[in-house]
């Protein structure tokens, strides 16, 4: 299946480079959060709060893992990576591209982490801890890898099309 899957720290532009790759390839767009919120019918942040981040992780693995799509960009959210069965799935069924900044333009861009709905196994844990523990992980399931540092979205999105061969 020709998909594009973008992965990525919160704050990365996934959803928003995203839509705006599937209008110029004439592909569909789903972002996976929403997915998630639509089928608990609940806010990300919410159902964390309530469920806990653990039981987040196999409500989004699930998800993802049973998702079909074809000729779609896909924005997961920055959590998915923590599901083995999720990502293998992904990779299977299209490019995976990592959306890479560097930790100072993710905390420039990242308001309040807690509201977006970020997954934080570990009480307490930084944007530096978060960005340690996930960044190997992107890195493990890419396909490609697209530094986005200095880039507009734009930029990114045509850094997108030409790695994923749109």
């Amino acid at each position: 299946m020709n998909n594009v899957i973008l992965i990525g720290m919160p704050g990365a532009g996934k959803s928003t480079a995203g839509v705006l790759l599937a209008k110029a390839a004439g592909y569909g767009f789903i972002d996976t959060d929403l997915l998630i919120q639509n089928e608990q019918k609940a806010l990300l942040c919410d159902i964390i709060a309530r469920r806990g981040a653990e039981e987040f992780l196999r409500i989004e693995e699930r998800v993802l893992a049973g998702l079909w799509a074809e000729r779609c960009v896909v924005a997961t959210g920055g959590s998915a990576v923590y599901g083995a069965r999720a990502m293998e799935h992904l990779r299977a069924i299209g490019t995976v591209v990592y959306l890479r900044l560097p930790e100072r333009v993710l905390e420039a861009r990242l308001q309040n982490i807690f509201r977006r709905g970020v997954v934080m196994r570990t009480p307490g844990e930084t944007l530096a801890e978060l960005y340690a523990e996930r960044a190997p992980l992107y890195e493990k399931y890419a396909h490609v890898v697209v530094d986005c540092a200095g880039l507009t979205v734009e930029e990114t999105v045509r850094a997108v099309a030409e790695r994923a061969g749109l």
